[in-house]
């Protein structure tokens, strides 16, 4: 049986508070503070709530950013209620996001995400269609809760350009690929082998761990490493022009890949 969600613009301080106490829920961390979020509503922001029977269960909340000539919507924070993930509602977040940004005047979204939670990046690649080809060292710095503890906050800017054709095609998955080399290592973990170079090919695999989470608190130095050579390895592929476009999932594999095109064969 589905269950109905709205989504709608939030705009008053009760509101606000709502969101703020998700928020903790959610993240467990420090929210944000509710004249902040008011302040930039007020002035080209824009939060969302979504709602089941009245009760908020997720919210998206971004702002108005500026840089090199162009505006462009920040989207900083998305949040679902535990129990109500796995029901579509962050894709119906970003949907309605789009079509007020668009509204609005807004031509471009961004937002950052961990590239090696594979889950959201799932969603912001392969379902939204947002692009990456920005790798950010410790973005956030030291963050101490139980999704970063022990590891630089390394994050992927995304793209997501809400008028463009590139929305409307496909990209072509037969094109032949280039994959990244890994291995199982002597625990049953997934681990990048070694390798001479970073390939040049029309289209590249880039593999990461289906579940991160997992293997870090099974092996923590083993995270550590597939941060720090996959970081290598976006960094170079992102400077000879390449873009992160989708993440295809396996089934019977401990690994789901990033396809990397170059920036040029995209309509965007």
């Amino acid at each position: 049986m589905s269950v109905a969600v709205e989504v709608r613009e939030l705009y008053d301080t009760k509101e606000m508070k709502q969101v703020q106490i998700l928020e903790d829920m959610v993240w467990k961390g420090d929210s944000i503070p509710t004249h902040q979020t008011i302040t930039a509503i007020k002035n080209g922001g824009l939060m969302l709530g979504a709602f089941i029977e009245g009760e908020l269960v997720g919210f998206n909340y971004s702002f108005p950013g500026f840089l090199n000539g162009e505006i462009y919507l920040c989207s900083h924070n998305m949040g679902i209620h535990p129990e109500h993930r796995g029901k579509g509602i962050g894709s119906m977040l970003k949907d309605v996001q789009r079509e007020k940004a668009s509204e609005m005047g807004y031509e471009l979204i961004t937002w950052t995400f961990d590239p090696l939670e594979t889950r959201n990046a799932y969603l912001n690649l392969s379902k939204l269609r947002a692009v990456c080809n920005t790798y950010i060292e410790n973005c956030y710095g030291e963050v101490n809760d139980g999704l970063n503890n022990g590891l630089p906050t390394d994050r992927f800017k995304v793209e997501w350009w809400i008028n463009s054709e590139y929305l409307q095609t496909q990209y072509e998955k037969e094109t032949p690929s280039t994959i990244i080399p890994w291995e199982m290592t002597k625990n049953d973990l997934p681990q990048l082998s070694d390798f001479d170079s970073i390939p040049n090919d029309e289209r590249i695999l880039v593999p990461v761990p289906a579940n991160f989470q997992v293997l870090k608190r099974i092996d923590p130095n083993l995270g550590l490493k597939w941060r720090i050579k996959t970081r290598e390895i976006f960094q170079t592929l992102f400077n000879k022009g390449y873009i992160a476009i989708s993440l295809e999932r396996s089934n019977n594999e401990p690994i789901h890949y990033y396809v990397l095109v170059k920036r040029t064969s995209l309509n965007l």
